[in-house]
């Protein structure tokens, strides 16, 4: 059997690799002639963990920038092309689209597979496969729940492997490629496409509302005199089984490439569906909230109105990320209060923001550590 992926980005060739290293052939396809032309090379540029050394040691996989050739190689083909956020919060699936029309006009596709790893909306995979239906192509939505800089671990150490779809025998299939790749036992949770849509955002906006009402605690007791206390009432409030410590943190709110997407696209779903007091809208709200309150909270803490420092402005330490970040927009409104700013994050992130805030904001904004002789009030929670 060999196993095709178009879409080899971050996440795509993390999955395509785990597969290539459990003995599968994998085939992946990329619009970037230069990306591809260097995985051909075994080079790639990736700030992921262990990308570059599971692409030095493979054997098995070649690159391509033609889909068609995916298709008609490969057995079961997952995607992984981008799903952008639309302004209502729904996801635009265009490019699946796109994969679905390669496959129509591609010949003796009867009895492949195409596996949706991207996120979608409620839904979309039931079109997909009402129009493959006749083609003979069965479609399994399957999404991965990973965090940026730790792609690999992730995967390999899944709490839950979400199958949807109706083909057993293409299920069963896939269970066994992913018993291959995990170094835990997974759990299969198998469903309706649909229902396993509604699941992937549903997670992830569960962990939104985890990290939102954390926050609010935290705020509370800020607010209550007992900001000493916060870290034992949060750890109290943990112990109970029920509730468990993961996620149940104060500090900044949610962001990334991932949670504030998913779970506006579950608000926006279930508002559409009727139900106008949602959990997805309320921790969005909270959430843009609490980013007015952390700014609050520092300058009042600095009351010798000594320079901010960032030690990371990224949304996760170790990324290289600034999607959503709470720590870029609390170093952005620290910077358009007045504030002169110290951030000595990885050359990446410098990379993509010193040019632009260097232009902005002047001669108060720095990049690398401060200097032994400038007090600084650092940034953390």
């Amino acid at each position: 059997m060999k196993i095709g992926l178009i879409g080899a980005g971050r996440l795509g060739i993390c999955l395509a690799l785990l597969m290539e290293n459990a003995g599968y052939d994998v085939l992946v396809s990329d619009i970037r002639e230069d990306y591809v032309e260097n995985l051909n090379k075994k080079i790639i540029s990736s700030t992921e963990p262990f990308v570059q050394e599971h692409l030095k040691q493979a054997n098995y996989l070649e690159a391509t920038t033609d889909n068609k050739k995916v298709i008609a190689e490969c057995d079961i083909i997952f995607t992984l092309v981008a799903t952008p956020s639309l302004d209502d919060g729904s996801y635009d699936v265009s490019s699946v689209w796109d994969v679905v029309r390669d496959f129509q006009e591609s010949p003796n596709v009867e009895g492949k597979t195409l596996v949706v790893g991207c996120t979608t909306n409620p839904g979309d995979c039931a079109r997909f496969q009402e129009q493959l239906k006749s083609y003979g192509v069965s479609v399994v939505y399957n999404p991965e729940f990973i965090a940026q800089g730790s792609i690999i671990k992730d995967l390999t150490h899944a709490d839950m492997v979400l199958l949807g779809g109706d083909n057993v025998e293409v299920l069963e299939t896939l269970s066994e490629i992913y018993k291959k790749i995990q170094v835990t036992k997974p759990i299969i949770s198998i469903m309706s496409s649909t229902s396993a849509e509604i699941v992937k955002i549903a997670i992830n906006c569960f962990m939104t509302t985890k990290i939102s009402f954390a926050n609010m605690i935290g705020e509370v007791l800020i607010l209550s005199g007992l900001e000493n206390e916060i870290e034992s009432v949060l750890s109290s409030i943990a112990s109970d089984s029920r509730i468990g410590s993961k996620y149940l943190k104060f500090g900044f709110g949610f962001g990334g490439p991932c949670l504030p997407r998913d779970n506006r696209s579950f608000g926006r779903y279930a508002e559409r569906l009727g139900l106008k007091y949602n959990l997805g809208t309320t921790t969005d709200d909270f959430n843009n909230e609490h980013a007015k309150f952390l700014k609050n909270y520092f300058i009042n803490k600095n009351v010798d109105r000594l320079p901010f420092h960032f030690d990371y402005i990224s949304y996760k330490k170790g990324t290289d990320i600034l999607t959503e970040s709470q720590q870029y927009k609390l170093c952005l409104d620290l910077l358009d209060a007045g504030y002169e700013v110290y951030v000595s994050d990885n050359p990446h992130i410098i990379k993509q923001v010193e040019g632009l805030l260097t232009d902005q904001y002047g001669d108060r904004i720095h990049f690398g550590e401060p200097p032994e002789k400038i007090n600084t009030f650092a940034i953390k929670l």
